[in-house]
Order: C-alpha cells, then structure tokens, then sequence
C-alpha cells in the first residue's frame, strides 16, 4: 500500500479505531494495546496525520480519538486487503466452516481471558 511512514502495530490500531471514536482508555480495556506503547503509537499518528484527538467535553481528562480522513483511506485500504486474501482463503464450504469453528473458538477464548482479567475468576 506505499505506507513507509507506520509500522503494523499502528496500521492495527488505527483499523481497530475505524470509524468510531473513542478514548484512549477503552483501546487498552479492550486488551488491544498496553502500557506506554499507546500513548507513543497514538503521539506518532497524530504526527503523521492519521488520527484526530480531542478533548471529551465532559471530562477534560479523556481524550476522544477518531481517524483524519487519511487514516479513514489506511483503515479501507486494509479492509479491502483483508476481504480479498479472505476470499482467496475460504474457497470452499469446508474450508468455510473450518474457519467459522476456528472463529467461534477464538471468541470464546477471548471472551475466558477477558472475563478473568476483569473479574479474576474463571
């Protein structure tokens, strides 16, 4: 995609960003990304351009994130990449529900992880 200027982890970030907004404490709650490494990954796309931060309104300590329309053109560019190599993978209704299992599974381990991390029980 000619991008030089971010490495993947914040390609990542900005395509779980998308077209919401949020605050930059939501993306570490959801386990995306930990420690010090969102605050510097956020500091360099907002260099770059790809990302808009503004203060909430409501509380001054929150800051609201939301994609420029350069970061809107990354995120569809790596969702188009994304939904060609999935139809090149899923080309045949076995390999369809294989996938959807694997799928299912992975949510579930998730969702086990996250339940333990925020409730400290299984």
């Amino acid at each position: 995609m000619d991008v030089e200027d971010i490495n993947a982890v914040q390609a990542l970030l900005l395509y779980n960003i998308g077209e919401a907004e949020v605050v930059i404490r939501d993306l570490k709650d959801r386990g995306y990304y930990h420690g010090s490494n969102v605050s510097y990954n956020i500091k360099k796309l907002t260099e770059f351009d790809y990302l808009e931060q503004e203060r909430c309104s409501h509380d001054r300590r929150s800051i609201r994130l939301k994609l420029t329309d350069k970061g809107m053109r990354l995120c569809n560019g790596i969702r188009d990449l994304q939904n060609r190599l999935a139809s090149k993978v899923s080309d045949s209704p076995e390999t369809e529900k294989g996938l959807e299992i694997a799928t299912q599974s992975m949510l579930h381990v998730e969702r086990t992880w996250t339940d333990f991390i925020r409730y400290g029980r299984e």
